[in-house]
């Protein structure tokens, strides 16, 4: 089984940068969608998605955030959100239940510039990651999408100059290892501990994407007792059309 995650940066205006090509290329049995921005009815869906069932939590302010996930086969339960006010006006988390495991999408909030919005980041961390541990007493968890957060310096090209920037503060990081640390295994590490160089995320500046001056910050974590079945992880760095790039798994 195949998994593929993807911040498309606006859904609309990837459609037109060659994604259903890769939907044909790449044949997921899921696709995670993260910061879709926008609302199902404003999208013509390519041919390539067809044969999937869709699911969208969409952000009550237009054209912002929002999480769809495609899937070929159905499954049990869809809840949208985290069951809190605070955090579900920004339609970043989508949770499906499947036979064997619990698929959780989430586009995690970015603790913006100068870290003004951390406070609030620190809160949305706290309250996914009780999401998820409620969501692996159940069944084991797979959890994938854009997590803000550079977890090392391994995951970044430049981690002295962004030791107090958005995604890579002494906080957000902390946060992350509480996340792992409450039963949950970064695949992508889990397969290449020491392998640099591999982003996820590059900004639109100054050619940064051309040189690989980049951030990994899109994951998949499965609960531990499911990664002896992850047969493979992967970035892939050659799919364009967002300032990000696909991330993807393989289930055994």
């Amino acid at each position: 089984m195949k998994l593929i995650s993807w911040n498309v940066n606006g859904i609309r205006a990837v459609l037109g940068k060659g994604f259903g090509e890769f939907v044909s290329t790449e044949q997921p049995d899921i696709l995670c969608l993260q910061e879709t921005k926008a609302r199902p009815e404003q999208v013509p869906l390519p041919l390539e998605l067809g044969g999937y069932h869709a699911f969208w939590n969409s952000a009550e302010k237009p054209g912002y955030s929002g999480v769809a996930v495609f899937s070929r086969e159905k499954p049990i339960s869809v809840t949208l959100g985290l069951g809190i006010e605070e955090h579900d006006r920004e339609g970043r988390v989508l949770t499906l239940e499947y036979a064997d495991f619990i698929l959780v999408n989430v586009y995690t909030p970015n603790a913006q510039d100068e870290l003004r919005r951390l406070a609030y980041r620190l809160t949305w961390d706290e309250a996914f990651r009780l999401h998820l541990a409620e969501q692996a007493t159940r069944k084991p968890v797979i959890f994938c999408g854009d997590l803000n957060v550079a977890h090392q310096e391994i995951d970044l090209a430049r981690p002295k100059d962004n030791r107090r920037s958005p995604g890579f503060s002494d906080e957000e990081r902390a946060s992350f290892v509480k996340l792992l640390g409450a039963g949950f295994v970064d695949t992508f590490r889990h397969h290449y501990p020491d392998l640099t160089d591999a982003y996820s995320w590059w900004s639109y500046r100054a050619g940064a994407r051309q040189r690989n001056v980049g951030w990994r910050i899109d994951y998949f974590g499965v609960s531990t007792p499911l990664i002896d079945r992850v047969a493979s992880a992967q970035i892939l760095p050659h799919v364009h059309g967002s300032d990000h790039c696909p991330v993807a798994i393989t289930l055994a």
